[in-house]
């Protein structure tokens, strides 16, 4: 792994099977905690980049004594991979292990107390990852997607057509080395796209301006292949499988990843919390809504994996038996 250090996070690269992804490290002032850090593993959702306001939930993280490694997938962001913007459930679910490894071994943090924390579609991996490897002490799932074929609903069925027109064109294209036949992440109406509820262009606009980044700076499009996995892919179906605690925020006015199907599935967690918030699917990344979602994931942290670790209790002296 290789880094650079500015003054609030480093950057480094890990590896994931045969490329590289980007990450930033975020550490907790060592002066104010004698042990390793707990360490959140944080990604983000559809075709996002950690650029796309990562940034201000791992400085609340670290400000309250946690570490977080903030990765992109690979394809995207400052991570490699060809084509770009490639968007492939399998590949960023190799990408959330290979992150959970990097974070183990970093000799700043705690390994053993590795945390997931994912939003939107990162959401989604967060929970497969977290049932896949029974080492990962928490995790969070924001706004979460847990089911492909409730999400595929929201979809006008003529737009879901043009996009599985498109979708079957990109899978042609890629088996006789064509460049990829893309379509919109957001989408307006008319166009085809992977969203394309009304909130959606203006909740990505309203991202990117939090995020202090202009349109040009986000590429709003991938490889129109990845329409055939979403409808597959129900990482709501794992939640019984997860161990640790995991902690649930929903947006009950989410017109991505609907309130009613993430918890129908939250409601079979073994160790399940569940907070609503009377928000949209964007409306949570800045604002009063970022204020409270925050607050509330400070509190299932502090709960469940405290930054510093208590004391053991001293039971006092032992009497002996005479």
């Amino acid at each position: 792994m290789t880094d650079t250090a500015p003054p609030a996070r480093r950057e480094l690269r890990f590896p994931s099977r045969t490329g590289t992804c980007h990450a930033w490290l975020y550490l907790p002032d060592a002066d104010a905690h004698a042990d390793p850090p707990p360490v959140l593993v944080m990604a983000h959702g559809l075709g996002a980049v950690k650029t796309l306001r990562l940034a201000a939930f791992a400085e609340c993280f670290q400000a309250a004594g946690y570490a977080c490694l903030v990765f992109d997938y690979r394809h995207f962001g400052d991570s490699d991979g060809q084509p770009r913007e490639l968007l492939s459930v399998r590949r960023q679910r190799e990408d959330w292990l290979a992150a959970v490894a990097c974070a183990r071994a970093l000799p700043e943090v705690n390994g053993d107390r590795v945390v997931l924390w994912g939003t939107s579609f990162g959401g989604g991996h967060a929970i497969t990852t977290a049932a896949a490897d029974p080492g990962v002490v928490a995790a969070i799932a924001q706004c979460p997607f847990t089911d492909g074929l409730v999400s595929a609903r929201q979809i006008s069925p003529r737009a879901l057509a043009r996009l599985v027109a498109a979708a079957a064109k990109d899978q042609l294209g890629r088996l006789f080395g064509g460049a990829p036949t893309r379509v919109k992440v957001a989408a307006r109406t008319g166009q085809v796209g992977l969203m394309d509820a009304a909130d959606v262009v203006d909740g990505v606009t309203g991202l990117l301006e939090a995020s202090g980044l202009t349109e040009a700076e986000y590429r709003n499009d991938v490889p129109a292949r990845v329409a055939m996995e979403i409808p597959f892919y129900a990482p709501g179906r794992r939640i019984p499988e997860v161990r640790c605690p995991i902690l649930f925020c929903v947006c009950d006015d989410d017109t991505v990843a609907p309130a009613a199907a993430t918890l129908r599935h939250a409601a079979r967690a073994r160790r399940g919390q569940v907070v609503r918030y009377p928000a949209g699917h964007f409306d949570i990344y800045a604002g009063p809504h970022f204020e409270k979602v925050i607050a509330d994931q400070l509190a299932f942290l502090r709960a469940h994996v405290p930054a510093t670790p208590p004391e053991p209790r001293n039971p006092g002296p032992v009497a002996l038996d005479r």
